[in-house]
């Protein structure tokens, strides 16, 4: 792989001609794409927990409230659809959304169409909270997404749509 000029070497960099030197037949080269992007989501998730931090939850809780807020009016899905929305089990749900209701952010109710049923709503201050820490988590990314001209920031969620469908597609 080439290294662009100007841009200056990093571990993942030192790792891969590690293997190089140990291995010379490995061909290491995708641990320099999944090095990166799994060292990336590291920090970046690190840095979204902390920004969630200040409206005192957590990135899992930021989650459940954002799927909840983006389902749009009246802002309510049932527990198993949500848990799958999140890939969660049921019982990693239900965690989230006892401390959620303690927090007065959401609601369980009877779902009307299913006697057997439950409903989450996000209440009003569920809502506001969702949308400011929203927007703060929002900041956080652009920051970092500035680094890169918009043509390269397009181009690279392209990129990275392409590995994701391959890595949720079954190998032909």
């Amino acid at each position: 792989m080439r290294h662009n000029p100007g841009v200056e070497r990093d571990d993942v960099d030192g790792i891969v001609e590690q293997w190089r030197r140990e291995r010379p037949g490995m061909r290491p080269e995708p641990m320099a794409v999944f090095g990166r992007i799994y060292r990336l989501a590291r920090l970046v998730g690190d840095e979204q927990e902390r920004t969630y931090a200040r409206w005192s939850i957590s990135r899992g809780e930021f989650d459940v409230l954002a799927a909840l807020r983006r389902a749009g009016e009246p802002y309510s899905l049932a527990p198993k659809a949500l848990a799958a929305s999140l890939m969660l089990t049921s019982g990693g749900m239900t965690g989230r959304l006892d401390r959620l209701e303690r927090a007065g952010l959401v609601r369980r109710s009877p779902d009307p169409a299913d006697r057997r049923g439950l409903r989450v709503t996000l209440t009003p201050a569920g809502r506001n909270l969702v949308e400011e820490a929203a927007e703060a988590g929002l900041t956080v990314q652009r920051r970092l997404l500035d680094a890169l001209p918009p043509a390269d920031r397009e181009r690279l969620a392209d990129l990275l749509r392409t590995l994701l469908a391959a890595a949720t597609d079954p190998p032909a």
